[in-house]
């Protein structure tokens, strides 16, 4: 069987796959797109779907206002809509220290180009007259907002197709390798695919193909137990979550237009990445809705309909590895978004392409270096963002 011929293959069909293949495509660049099950089944499917810039460390902010953009030319760009709505998103806090947190982000953050308001007091009161008394402050960002989890990387996926790329569901990489100038790529059907260079963003498996050039990273897998409850009215416009140092306080929610709250954070549950499985703990739904009482009492009420799960991919101090191999020309990565990774994605996919097409880029990657990490030990030199200490969507 002929071996299937393109400028560039990209393995891994989720948001920054599907993002990276239309960018390029943009670019004029030949591309063909691997994904092992359904772009968007894993991660980028059953996240939180929260479109959020502020809580992260300052280096993701130009990818995080690059892919903003993205987002809202969605449906131009795109012909259907993603169902992303600017409704802002909001941080709240319980503690002093927190809010002295808030008032140092926001300064730091707005020279790289996110501006915030930080609510106390009255202010705070009659801006979120629903928020528990426990609440001492809530930091704004009235450009951010939320998207469907479920709809995004299959859209984009279809747009590159459109733009001329291939793309191949049900395809499981098993083996990458430099044949001559370029790359050979091999399923777990024996099937052959060339291309003169390769771009890994698999999400929680992305070490099984990194390791194959000697760069090994210490990814950790978890499950984010999401739930949504019944339709009420339509009332709570802003995300809204938790910042906090205490991982069972870490919770956040959106309402949909239908009325629908999403729900998410707290204890992570069990994953599994030879089994593609994650699972809910009926223990952290119920340790979430406690937090939610806490956090807007009107929800005792609601009844929970769904929960759901999914495997992400986490690395130690909770930035992602982008950018070039240090190994292997012509070699990218996308992947280890922490939890984090689907309000990002677009901009990793179009500064990737952006890399991989003209070798430069004018957003600094080297924070997201995989030779950042150790192979011998596992270990990373670096240090844990403060702005990391709660993740929320």
């Amino acid at each position: 069987m002929k071996p299937l011929e393109s400028d560039v293959i990209v393995i891994g069909g989720g948001i920054v796959g599907t993002t990276t293949a239309f960018f390029l495509r943009r670019r004029g660049v030949s591309v063909r797109l691997l994904e092992r099950g359904l772009t968007g089944q894993q991660a980028s499917g059953v996240n939180f779907g929260g479109i959020r810039r502020q809580g992260r460390a300052l280096e993701q902010l130009p990818l995080a206002n690059r892919a903003l953009e993205t987002w809202r030319r969605a449906v131009e760009w795109l012909g259907e809509d993603v169902e992303f709505i600017a409704s802002g998103h909001t941080r709240v806090c319980y503690r002093e220290q927190d809010v002295d947190h808030f008032l140092r982000y926001a300064q730091d953050a707005r020279a790289c180009g996110l501006d915030l308001q930080v609510l106390q007091g009255v202010a705070l009161r009659e801006r979120f007259p629903f928020l528990g008394r426990e609440v001492l402050a809530a930091s704004v960002s009235p450009m951010d907002g939320h998207a469907n989890p479920r709809l995004a990387a299959p859209a984009f996926g279809r747009a590159a197709v459109r733009l001329g790329a291939e793309l191949h569901e049900n395809v499981e990489v098993v083996r990458v390798e430099q044949e001559g100038a370029g790359f050979r790529v091999e399923d777990k059907s024996g099937r052959v695919y060339r291309g003169a260079q390769v771009v890994v963003c698999t999400g929680a498996w992305s070490s099984r193909l990194s390791a194959q050039f000697g760069e090994p990273v210490p990814l950790e897998t978890r499950g984010p137990q999401m739930a949504v409850t019944e339709p009420v009215p339509y009332v709570f416009r802003s995300s809204m979550g938790v910042f906090t140092s205490n991982k069972h306080e870490s919770v956040y929610f959106r309402q949909i237009p239908r009325g629908n709250l999403i729900l998410g954070g707290g204890a992570h549950g069990p994953s599994n990445i030879d089994t593609c499985r994650a699972g809910v703990l009926p223990i952290n739904t119920v340790r979430q809705m406690a937090q939610f009482r806490r956090l807007v009492p009107s929800l005792a009420p609601l009844h929970v309909i769904r929960t759901w799960s999914g495997v992400e991919g986490y690395l130690p101090d909770a930035e992602p590895v982008i950018g070039p191999s240090e190994k292997v020309a012509g070699l990218f990565y996308g992947f280890g978004f922490s939890g984090s990774g689907f309000q990002i994605g677009p901009g990793v996919g179009e500064t990737l392409a952006e890399l991989i097409s003209t070798g430069n880029t004018s957003i600094a990657l080297d924070t997201f270096s995989i030779g950042r990490f150790d192979e011998r030990t596992e270990t990373f030199s670096g240090v844990v963002p403060e702005a990391s200490r709660s993740q929320m969507r």
